[in-house]
């Protein structure tokens, strides 16, 4: 302590030491931002079946189920109304 006293204190590269904290932590903010934005998973973030880029959602699935011919158009709107009661009104349902 006595050697920084006497040679005229640390100098001015002791600014450095925050700006490269400071860079670190804008970069990291930055890299999760984009990469939630884009709709990825955060890296911590555990991902469940429900939750993958291939899940869809029942009122989707209800409708692929019509476009392929599995179900009718009576049993589509049928069942479609009973997820709109459940899930809220369907955004993507055009039959």
């Amino acid at each position: 302590m006595n050697t920084l006293a006497h040679s005229g204190g640390p100098g001015p590269w002791v600014l450095l030491f925050p700006l490269v904290w400071a860079a670190v932590v804008v970069g990291g903010v930055t890299l999760l931002r984009r990469t939630v934005r884009r709709g990825h998973h955060a890296p911590w973030r555990a991902r469940s079946a429900g939750n993958g880029p291939g899940a869809s959602s029942p009122i989707a699935l209800l409708g692929r189920r019509f476009a392929a011919g599995e179900i009718d158009e009576e049993e589509y709107w049928r069942r479609l109304s009973v997820l709109d009661e459940q899930f809220g009104p369907a955004k993507d349902s055009g039959a």
